[in-house]
């Protein structure tokens, strides 16, 4: 029994060792982002973690577009571009329901990128009108989790992905730094709360700051991926030259140097980032939203290669070992707010948002190799 318990070890790891030294050839990754896009598509209204299928405003819908419209610029075919500009005309490019919930305000993202594209002053009005609004009448609540109205503020580190990046596309796209002034003063109050310094990543919210799990404290995967991800988000929409760009950028790389240093061997990160051992499953989400992250900053000239593409690489690989044959991204963990379970048999169109942003900056990392 001992050997035969040894003998599936080994090949387990040689397995893995082959997946991680898999080349990475752009057409391939262009031909599986592809896959899984259309696969989305033609499940977008399927429930996963829920009875019901999402809202097409609801921000799990808000993180698929993000990553459909990067796909949709590389993919040398409009309907992508025809889907999402549906989506937008059938909902009068309005937010979703909450004036200031920052969740609710996720879907921004895909109606300013449209805008950039068509130039059609409708994708962009409701938008602006909703925060001139938010800038007229600030909220004034505390970031502490569950006092009265907290959700009004980014009290929660996910929220870092979702209302941010809007903030700093309507002030590309307008000049008016009205917006960038409040989104720079908002992060910093969240970041300020939320973020250790000691392991350079976020809590989810303030009633995970004291907790431990199996003795380590409790860094959510995925929320930490919607910090990471955002990071890139906001840093496109900036000059590198001015002083809000340099902030992003030194959290940015605290949190890239954690993040390589705690990747599992298998190429994914533990749902529990310091608990990798208490949590083995594989979780395609936030992973996707590292390599992302990381692919990113090699392209922009900010990571090292030679330190950061075999995290890349290998992170790549486990995510397309994860993709069924007619496209379905497997190993999502369903909606949460903490370290869970997922199963290679269940999918979510967040999950298949980030893949999709993963895949287009390394198709870029690849592309001129």
């Amino acid at each position: 029994m001992k050997k035969l318990k040894f003998l599936v070890a080994v090949v387990l790891l040689v397995s893995i060792n082959l997946s991680q030294a898999q080349k990475i050839k752009p057409a391939k990754v262009k031909k599986v982002m592809k896959t899984v896009a259309d696969w989305q598509i033609d499940h977008y209204r399927d429930a996963f973690s829920s009875k019901e299928p999402h809202h097409p405003l609801d921000w799990t819908n808000a993180a698929l577009y993000v990553g459909m419209v990067k796909w949709a610029k590389m993919a040398e075919d409009t309907k992508y571009y025809d889907w999402l500009k549906k989506i937008g005309d059938k909902h009068k490019w309005k937010l979703y329901r909450y004036k200031y919930f920052g969740d609710d305000q996720a879907v921004g993202q895909m109606y300013l990128d449209l805008y950039r594209k068509y130039r059609d002053e409708k994708m962009i009005k409701p938008t602006k009108e909703q925060f001139d609004f938010i800038l007229l009448h600030p909220a004034k609540t505390s970031l502490q989790w569950n006092t009265p109205y907290c959700l009004d503020r980014w009290s929660w580190c996910d929220a870092l992905f979702m209302a941010p990046p809007v903030w700093a596309k309507l002030y590309n796209i307008t000049g008016d730094r009205k917006y960038l002034d409040f989104m720079m003063s908002e992060y910093k109050a969240t970041t300020d709360f939320l973020f250790d310094k000691k392991e350079n990543l976020y809590y989810r919210d303030e009633s995970y700051m004291a907790k431990l799990d199996n003795g380590t404290k409790i860094f959510w995967s995925r929320g930490n991926g919607w910090v990471f991800a955002g990071l890139s988000n906001i840093m496109n929409e900036l000059n590198p030259e001015s002083e809000e760009y340099r902030y992003f950028l030194g959290i940015y790389k605290n949190m890239a140097k954690k993040l390589v240093e705690i990747q599992t061997p298998q190429g994914h990160w533990a749902m529990s980032l310091l608990g990798q051992e208490f949590y083995p499953t594989p979780e395609t989400s936030g992973t996707s939203f590292y390599i992302y992250g990381l692919a990113w900053g090699i392209n922009q000239g900010i990571l090292d290669v030679e330190t950061y593409e075999p995290s890349v690489k290998k992170g790549w690989n486990a995510l397309v070992s994860h993709v069924t044959k007619d496209g379905m991204l497997g190993y999502v963990q369903p909606i949460g707010a903490a370290p869970g379970k997922a199963w290679p048999n269940k999918s979510e169109v967040y999950g298949t948002g980030a893949f999709l942003s993963a895949g287009t900056e390394v198709y870029k990392m690849y592309k001129g190799k």
